[in-house]
């Protein structure tokens, strides 16, 4: 559960934090908060669960990467945890999971996406992974961005 003052947090940082030199303290002043009580809350609601981080969404194709692919892999299952924390930690890959396969058409349980300045820079990142997952991968494929998607995170409505 969450408090009034908790959800004026959530609202205050769900629409992303000021470009300023000190973005925490600029939203703790317009809460009628001090940093150090803000920082505290945000820490608390991560213990509880009810927020899990507050990350930077860049927008890759200004940054120059205009390739994209969601690499996926049928990896065997007692080997996922430990190879999906080894490919995760690749500074090319932006996040990676496990999910449940969807058989008998959709065996990968691995996914980790990756992305590029165009897609021979993508094949060369999949190629690394590929490498990393050795006999443990039966299956692979790439599903490449046809369009850019909205990026949010968690939206409340304003109550009232």
């Amino acid at each position: 559960m969450i408090d009034a003052k908790d959800r004026e947090i959530i609202e205050a940082l769900q629409g992303g934090l000021p470009l300023v030199p000190a973005p925490f303290a600029q939203v703790a002043d317009g809460l009628g908060l001090d940093e150090k009580t803000l920082m505290s809350r945000l820490a608390d609601m991560k213990s509880r669960g009810v927020i899990r981080r507050i990350a930077a969404a860049p927008n890759h194709y200004k940054l120059g990467m205009t390739s994209n692919g969601m690499t996926v892999w049928d990896v065997e299952d007692d080997r996922v945890a430990e190879l999906g924390s080894q490919i995760g930690a690749l500074p090319f890959v932006t996040h990676c999971y496990e999910r449940p396969r969807a058989l008998p058409d959709w065996p990968y349980n691995l996914f980790a996406m990756v992305h590029g300045a165009d897609r021979d820079e993508v094949e060369e990142k999949r190629a690394e992974i590929a490498a990393i997952l050795g006999d443990a991968c039966r299956a692979k494929d790439i599903l490449y961005s046809t369009r850019i998607l909205k990026k949010t995170g968690l939206r409340l409505k304003k109550k009232g």
